[in-house]
């Protein structure tokens, strides 16, 4: 049953019906922006004839006089609808009008006399009746589950998000540009596969009825970029939605977007002064040439080169042990009360790294030289095999990425997928034969690199959670145990 306020909108929607007047509109032709509309104004002056469309979100009521503000995807500009030049019936469409409303007006720009620019209407019309009505207080809401929810509402409520995710746009078109400026080729690699790899992660499982396979949503399209280098694709990237069956956090969304190079030629030195070049430009286009930018209690310096600091030195100066001292991990681990039996010696290091280290890394850093039992795609130092050539960017304790000097010998490549290390919540990839023979085919010494664009947004528009810089983030279903739990 309808409530009190949709019946009363329903009825005007009838009575709109009664005028011979279709409630939710069709084309309407020829219109300017809001913004093109002030700009003819400071042009033409009063009197310019100007048509406009877009949700009225605000109305004020004088009588014989009413104005409204009228937005658009440019702004807002005021509408007056005057009962003295108005033709009856359109004054009387005109009371039909509720806040939420989408309308079209036609009619002259002018000043009003608190210097408004105004459209002074001589036509309205109906484009679509807004059946529910915008919330009263929705700025600032304390039940951030409800604007998650209703990203619909939140948008035209509170302009400032829909600006956040124009610049979440806005970065996604600069890296585009920045690669195919290097020569980078956009390619896309299958969603389902057979088999998945190349992250540590949980996949999402589906069927192919007609197939009678499992598939699985990608956790990462790098085994599949990589059998492009072996065809002679020497620069390619993915901009990818990838899925990883894990938790939701402030920081973890089970879908995300993950932008992929990989760089014929090259190592994972030419992978960090990409990235830092790359941020650095990133952080320039979206706030207006600096590089300096605030994240929450925090003001980051993007401008390259960014530090570089190795892992073990890292976990020697903030965790108090030395890469390989055994005893010494497992007791740290025990104070930071964390699991550390049945694990490798290297997991339970990585994971003593993630408590004791990351959240001491602010400044953009590249987090360098990794034990190699933890990168089974993941070529070794020559003076070092067990060090492999991987590094993680890391900003505010948040690592953005990953980088390789790429594996290309087929044979360790094997041997590699088939000794992962145990104690993992899960491998990095199965293994793939089709992979390694592929690379018996040939794959040119290479750098990859992959950055997760919601939390490189999150860093670059200042925002303290991924559903934030996410439209639709996963919730649990409305009314279910724990709902509000999962924002």
């Amino acid at each position: 049953m309808p409530g009190e306020y949709e019946q009363h909108r329903r009825k005007k929607a009838e009575a709109l019906r009664a005028q011979g007047l279709d409630p939710f509109g069709r084309r309407y032709p020829e219109t300017i922006d809001t913004a093109g509309a002030r700009k003819r104004f400071e042009a033409a002056g009063e009197g310019a004839p100007a048509t406009v469309a877009g949700r009225m979100l605000a109305l004020r009521e004088f009588g014989k006089l009413i104005f409204a503000d009228l937005w658009d995807s440019s702004g807002r500009i005021q509408v007056a609808f005057s009962k003295k030049t108005l033709p009856p019936q359109m004054w009387d469409r005109v009371k039909l009008l509720d806040l939420g409303d989408w309308v079209g007006v036609e009619g002259r720009l002018v000043r009003t006399r608190t210097g408004e620019i105004t459209v002074d209407a001589a036509r309205v019309d109906v484009l679509a009746k807004a059946l529910l009505p915008p919330p009263e207080k929705w700025h600032g809401l304390t039940d951030v589950e409800a604007r998650y929810r209703q990203r619909y509402v939140d948008l035209f409520a509170n302009p400032e998000v829909r600006d956040l995710f124009l610049r979440r746009s806005l970065v996604i078109d600069e890296v585009r540009r920045f690669l195919r400026e290097r020569g980078f080729v956009e390619v896309e690699t299958p969603v389902l596969q057979p088999l998945y790899g190349g992250a540590a992660a949980r996949p999402f499982v589906t069927h192919h009825n007609t197939l009678d396979v499992d598939l699985y949503l990608r956790i990462s399209p790098e085994l599949y970029l990589k059998r492009l280098l072996v065809g002679g694709m020497e620069r390619v990237f993915e901009i990818a939605r990838v899925f990883r069956n894990e938790g939701i956090s402030t920081r973890h969304n089970p879908e995300f977007t993950l932008m992929e190079l990989y760089q014929a030629f090259a190592d994972y030195g030419d992978m960090m002064e990409l990235v830092e070049t790359l941020v650095e430009r990133l952080a320039r286009t979206i706030s207006g040439g600096r590089t300096c930018l605030p994240f929450q209690d925090k003001v980051l310096e993007y401008k390259a080169p960014w530090r570089r600091a190795l892992y073990a030195d890292l976990l020697a100066e903030h965790a108090g042990v030395r890469l390989g001292d055994e005893p010494a991990v497992r007791a740290r681990a025990r104070t930071l009360g964390l699991e550390e039996s049945n694990k490798h010696v290297d997991v339970v290091t990585h994971d003593v790294f993630e408590a004791a280290v990351e959240p001491h890394i602010v400044q953009p850093t590249f987090v360098m030289d990794w034990p190699a039992r933890l990168c089974p795609l993941t070529k070794r130092k020559a003076d070092n095999p067990d060090i492999a050539e991987r590094f993680e960017p890391m900003v505010a304790g948040m690592e953005i990425g990953n980088a390789y000097t790429e594996l290309n010998d087929p044979d360790v490549q094997a041997e590699a997928l088939r000794t992962q290390l145990a104690g993992q919540q899960e491998t990095m990839a199965v293994f793939d034969a089709d992979f390694v023979e592929a690379l018996k085919h040939g794959m040119p010494p290479a750098g990859g690199l992959g950055i997760g664009i919601d939390r490189l947004v999150m860093l670059l528009v200042n925002a303290p959670s991924i559903r934030d810089v996410v439209l639709f983030p996963a919730l649990r279903p409305k009314g279910s145990p724990g709902a509000a739990g999962t924002v």
